[in-house]
Formats: structure tokens, C-alpha cells, sequence
């Protein structure tokens, strides 16, 4: 396996603002997603932006700020042969 990390996401409180910061004041190219998440493209990883709260949720911990960065890390891969 060659180490790299495939996606950063960040759990923000305001997507829709995030959403506007990322593409209009940083230029960075926005693919389709779904209105509930948005994800951006660099050369060979993703940025995402999700909900704080459902990003959480996702985790299974709590979005009161404990121990919850709001943030993860990713790394994408086709199979688990690819682990190794």
C-alpha cells in the first residue's frame, strides 16, 4: 500500500457558508454531491464538508465539543488487498 490520505473532512456549523468560502474565496473546484455534504477535488484527494453535528453522528460521538475535533481522516481504497 502506498500511505496516503484520500479525504479530509471538516464538520462546520454553517455548511452553506463554508460552501460559498471554499469555492468563491478560495477557488477551490466543487464536484456534485449531495446538498447535505459538498466535496472538492485536488490532485489525488477530496476535501469534504459536512454538518458538525451529522459528521458526529457519523463518528458515533458527540458533537458538545469532548473530545470531538470535527474533523477525519480518510483513506480510500478498492480492497481490502489494498491495505497491505
Amino acid at each position: 500500500m502506498h500511505p496516503r490520505i484520500s479525504m479530509i473532512t471538516l464538520g462546520v456549523s454553517d455548511l452553506e457558508k463554508a460552501v460559498r468560502f471554499c469555492k468563491e474565496g478560495l477557488g477551490f473546484p466543487q464536484m456534485d454531491s449531495p446538498p447535505e455534504v459538498a466535496f472538492f477535488t485536488f490532485k489525488g484527494s477530496w476535501l469534504g464538508l459536512y454538518a458538525r453535528d451529522a459528521l458526529a453522528k457519523d463518528a458515533m460521538v458527540s458533537s458538545a465539543g469532548h473530545g470531538f475535533k470535527a474533523f477525519t481522516l480518510s483513506n480510500s481504497v478498492g480492497s481490502k488487498e489494498q491495505m497491505k
